[in-house]
């Protein structure tokens, strides 16, 4: 190549000029923009000066200039696609800032090298100028791990969850703003129909006791109870005594009995480590007060006669798409929404207003909104999947849309069609991850911790990708995310985050998961427990080859050994296993089960499981991800997992079963509403490896072990809600590591260690209702990474000194927590 055409375009200067632009903008690659920026800059002059001296340069120095010019020439492309990249494309940001990122090594080890050293000799001035920039390009790749950890402790904003978590609540906030305007914008419909709902709740006549809210699926039914529920009217009415329960295609019916009479009895004080009585009064008895139960998602007649009770001062609101008159006394039946309303929220998922704007194309828009057939699901996920994108892009979609039949009465097939189109122009990899969601059960909440260890072991991938997917699904109106009531704006973590997902969009995900012969499906999913609690039979007659699931999700009642079909997944990187029960033996196929990275398994009975065939346990040896809830935690005697990394316990027994020796390698434990904790178990301290710990909810845990401090690799510690811990060992001023502290309702604890100024990388602080802490170490004015603390406004001013030795933190009062758990349900 000669010398004329490697400057041929002013490659350099042209990138220069976008990496400009890239700086000004609100993107994730930024930082290496304006690196890179500098870069640039420094070479200009000298390859200016190279352009026009006219010397032919020796093949080797040539060679060494063509990559360059290969280098730039990727740079100025690159550029192009980060600067027309929207800021709602979170996953596609995502991952420009990782090529951003090695463009940015490529030009440093251009520079460094010494042969370009020798060609650039005349700017050997600049290297030495740019020395310190060269050890910012070294810390690029702790950005990604920096960025998780803001995330997990919630400073700085909590990264992209917590900026999805918010957009979903400011969409909540604004269609309840349209429901205060019906001149402007969607809600109209909506308001119109609460409007009906509430007056037939509070019609005088004693008959009505239950009304029902009906229409096809996608229509906004569980949109309009939630709206109903938040009323002021009928809060104050029912003074906050409202139950929110989601019944879905298999319930578990005495759970919910036992939830709906405990509600109506007032024993609200009761919570899961307590046993209800099984059994319903057959008699008519009075509450004291006006109590209102919603049951979402009904299917069928049989299950609502056993949760519908006839007592004076209690009042149902069931919803379901189908309608049941000899149960209802008055039904408000959804309909689809007018053209105006439709336009309106679909304008606000596609474009971020409310109708459509300048220089789109009107009749376009229209007829996309039209072939969404009114329905408010279409309408948001067609809405979001067509942001940011060009026209051609949306021919393409409305081609697609009108080859389909019209929402009509074979709405659901249809509607499920028309979703799909969706999810056809999304990146391979992300549209695994949504369908992967239809393997867990359906209208529960899924952990987004699971979520993102299950695809981090699968797909290969860093939490940060992980997470960058989470967010892209939601922006996609995909799933939705859900934020614990207790936490508040800027102290959000992914801790309190979980998912779910409208049953329309799981029954596409099944839909797509399930083409082709069973034994190749890519997912095993058993999508409903069947009525005896069995495995599906149909699974039985592949016992004689093997399954390609990578994962398997079996939703069963009690199982014995003889229950187990002689199955085979070699290809198993992930088992789901779903049951209620008090028994359970767990699958044996397990043992053919040698790639097995995720194990989850959740009892969903009103108490723990006692588990069988545990030996299983013992052939997990790439078992990285452990998940156990509401069982009795057996003795693993022998049993060494080593490549465990992460192991969760949730409203299990303990048993005094956990041993350190066995999970060698861990690096995160979590103890949550584990009623039999009273002491943290002292083997678990020598786990090197750990570097989160959360004691949540352990009602009984009443001391942390003098050897708590050996946990030096621990970066987050959390002791939230440990009502009889009334001390923190002195021994933890030597976590050095440590980064964040919640100890938020433990409410007998008396005082932080005297040390507690050693903690040299404790970022945030979150002591919310600890009332007995009254002063602080003096050495905790030595805490000069501490960015946040979060107290209760009785106890700000001890943290006075703090604040004047370190101006960068901010001590935040805890605002008034009010239990909205029923609207979560």
């Amino acid at each position: 190549m000669a010398l004329t055409e490697f400057f041929h375009g002013e490659i350099s200067s042209e990138l220069w000029k976008m990496l400009v632009s890239i700086s000004r903008k609100a993107l994730r690659c930024k930082s290496s923009a304006e690196s890179l920026i500098t870069y640039v800059r420094e070479l200009l002059p000298t390859i200016e000066e190279i352009k026009y001296s006219g010397v032919e340069l020796p093949a080797p120095r040539q060679s060494q200039l063509d990559r360059l010019s290969e280098i730039l020439r990727s740079g100025v492309e690159l550029s192009h696609q980060a600067l027309s990249s929207s800021r709602w494309n979170v996953y596609r940001n995502f991952q420009l800032a990782k090529k951003m990122e090695k463009l940015e090594k490529h030009v440093t080890r251009f520079l460094q090298v010494p042969m370009q050293a020798h060609i650039l000799a005349d700017v050997n001035h600049v290297r030495f100028e740019m020395a310190e920039r060269f050890d910012r390009v070294e810390a690029s790749n702790r950005r990604m791990e920096r960025l998780i950890g803001e995330m997990k402790i919630g400073v700085n904003g909590g990264g992209w969850v917590e900026e999805a978590v918010r957009s979903m609540q400011e969409d909540e906030t604004w269609v309840e703003g349209c429901n205060g305007n019906n001149n402007n914008g969607f809600g109209v419909g909506l308001e119109f129909g609460k409007n009906k709902v509430l007056e037939m709740i509070f019609t005088r006549s004693g008959d009505v006791s239950v009304v029902g809210i009906c229409g096809i699926g996608g229509s906004g039914k569980t949109t309009l109870a939630r709206e109903v529920c938040r009323d002021d009217q009928v809060r104050c009415y029912f003074k906050e005594r409202i139950l929110f329960l989601t019944v879905s295609q298999s319930p578990n019916v005495e759970q919910l009995r036992e939830s709906i009479w405990v509600h109506i009895m007032g024993n609200q004080g009761l919570n899961g480590n307590y046993a209800v009585p099984q059994w319903m009064p057959q008699f008519e008895c009075k509450v004291e007060t006006q109590v209102l139960v919603v049951l979402d998602d009904v299917w069928s007649l049989s299950v609502l006669d056993k949760l519908v009770l006839k007592i004076p001062g209690c009042k149902f609101l069931v919803v379901s798409r189908f309608n049941f008159p000899t149960i209802f006394n008055a039904t408000y039946h959804v309909e689809l929404l007018g053209e105006h309303d439709a336009l309106s929220l679909f304008c606000h998922h596609a474009f971020g207003q409310k109708s459509i704007p300048m220089g789109a194309n009107v009749s376009l828009v229209k007829q996309v909104v039209a072939e969404c057939g009114r329905l408010p699901l279409a309408l948001k996920v067609i809405g979001a999947s067509l942001r940011d994108q060009n026209e051609m892009f949306w021919l393409s979609v409305k081609s697609r849309l009108s080859q389909g039949q019209s929402i009509g009465e074979t709405y659901e097939t249809n509607l499920i069609d028309r979703m799909a189109i969706s999810t056809n122009y999304l990146p391979e990899k992300i549209k695994e991850c949504f369908l992967d969601l239809c393997s867990f059960p359906e209208d529960r909440k899924i952990p987004l911790e699971v979520l993102i260890n299950m695809w981090v072991e699968i797909y290969d991938i860093d939490e940060a990708e992980a997470y960058a997917i989470v967010v892209e699904l939601s922006n996609k109106n995909l799933l939705t995310l859900v934020q614990e009531a207790r936490v508040g704006g800027m102290y959000s973590s992914c801790f309190e985050i979980s998912v779910t997902q409208h049953d329309i969009l799981r029954d596409l995900a099944l839909h797509l998961s399930n083409r082709g012969s069973i034994h190749q499906h890519r997912r095993l999913v058993m999508a409903t427990r069947k009525e005896n609690g069995l495995l599906p039979k149909e699974w039985s007659r592949y016992e004689d080859q093997p399954f390609e699931a990578q994962i398997v999700s079996i939703n069963t009642g009690e199982m014995t050994k003889m229950d187990w079909f002689d199955l085979d997944f070699p290809k198993a990187e992930v088992l789901i296993i779903n049951f209620t029960s008090t028994e359970y033996f767990l699958p044996p196929f397990i043992n053919k089960m040698p790639n097995l990275r995720a194990l989850i398994i959740i009892n969903h009975s009103t108490s723990h499981a006692r588990l069988q065939n545990v030996s299983v346990f013992r052939n997990l040896t790439n078992l990285k991800s452990l998940w156990l809830e509401k069982v009795s935690i057996p003795q693993l005697s022998g049993t060494v997992l080593q490549n465990l990394g992460k192991l969760f316990v949730v409203l299990c027994k303990i048993n005094n079963s956990l041993d350190g020796k066995q999970f060698p390698n861990l690096s995160e434990l979590t103890l949550d509403h584990c009623v039999d904790l009273t002491q943290f178990p002292s083997s678990i301290c020598g786990i090197k490896s750990l570097q989160n710990l959360s004691l949540t909810n352990c009602h009984s845990l009443s001391q942390l072990p003098v050897e708590f401090g050996k946990l030096r690799s621990l970066e987050i510690l959390r002791l939230y809600a440990c009502p009889y811990l009334e001390t923190l060992p002195p021994s933890m001023c030597d976590m050095k590591r440590l980064k964040y502290i919640d100890i938020s309702q433990c409410v007998n604890l008396t005082c932080f260690p005297e040390e507690i100024g050693r903690l040299v990388c404790l970022e945030k602080i979150d002591m919310r209702e600890c009332p007995m802490i009254r002063y602080l170490p003096k050495s905790a004015v030595s805490l000069q990474s501490l960015q946040l603390v979060i107290c209760d406004e009785e106890v700000q001013d001890m943290w006075s000194d703090v604040e004047m030795s370190n101006s960068n933190v901010l001590i935040q009062v805890a605002e008034q927590h009010y239990d909205l758990d029923w609207l979560q349900e």
